[in-house]
C-alpha cells in the first residue's frame, strides 16, 4: 500500500516557524522519527518512509500555499495515488489552538491552500487532518496571525501536538480513516 502526505505551507525561512506552516512541521516530524530526509523535486520537497509495511510519500510543495493543489496533483498522478490513499496536513483557525481533527471531506473553509486543492482535484473528497491555530486576533489581522509565530504559551504544547498529528498519519495509513478519527478526534 501506499500513501501520498502532504503537509501544507510555504517554502522560505520567513515562513518557517509560522502558524501557517504547521502541515511542513508534521511531516518533518514524520521524517525525522524515520530518519528520512526531503530532497527538491518536481514542485515539491519530498521524501519516502515506511511504516509497518505501508509506503508513505511525504511532500511539502513548492507552489507556495495559495497554489498547492498543481503539487499535490502532479504528485498524486506521478505515484499513481487513489484519493482515499491521500492525506492532507493543514492550519485551521476555526479550531483552539492545539485541537487536531480528522476529516473526511469538506469545504475549503476559506483555506487558499484547500481551495487550491479543491480546483486541482475538480472534487472536496479527500482526507485531510485540521490543526487548530485558533483565532486570537483583531478584526484585519488575520494574515499577520497566520504568517505569525507561535506564542509562547502555544510553544508549551506544540511539540507534544504535532507528535499527536504525526501518530495519527501514521495510524491512518495502517488502520484506516475510520480508527484513526475514532482514537484520536477527541484527545
Amino acid at each position: 500500500m501506499k500513501y501520498l502526505v502532504v503537509g501544507l505551507g510555504n517554502i522560505g525561512s520567513e515562513y518557517a516557524d509560522t502558524r501557517h506552516n504547521v502541515g511542513f512541521k508534521i511531516v518533518d516530524k514524520i521524517a525525522d522519527e524515520e530518519k528520512a530526509t526531503f530532497e527538491l523535486d518536481k514542485q515539491a520537497f519530498v521524501t519516502q518512509v515506511s511504516f509497518k509495511g505501508r509506503t508513505i510519500i511525504l511532500i511539502k510543495p513548492t507552489t507556495y500555499m495559495n497554489l498547492s493543489g498543481k503539487a499535490v496533483s502532479y504528485w498524486m498522478q506521478k505515484e499513481k495515488i487513489a484519493p482515499e490513499n491521500m492525506l492532507i496536513l493543514v492550519d485551521d483557525l476555526a479550531l483552539p489552538f492545539g485541537t487536531i481533527r480528522m476529516k473526511k471531506n469538506g469545504s475549503d473553509g476559506g483555506h487558499n491552500g484547500l481551495k487550491s486543492i479543491q480546483e486541482c482535484l475538480g472534487h472536496q473528497n479527500y482526507f485531510r487532518i485540521k490543526f487548530g491555530i485558533g483565532n486570537n486576533f483583531h478584526k484585519g489581522k488575520q494574515i499577520d496571525y497566520v504568517l505569525g509565530a507561535w506564542n509562547a504559551d502555544e510553544l508549551k504544547t506544540l511539540d507534544e501536538r504535532i507528535a499527536m498529528a504525526a501518530e495519527m498519519v501514521k495510524s491512518f495509513t495502517f488502520v484506516g480513516l475510520d480508527k484513526t478519527m475514532n482514537l484520536f478526534n477527541n484527545k
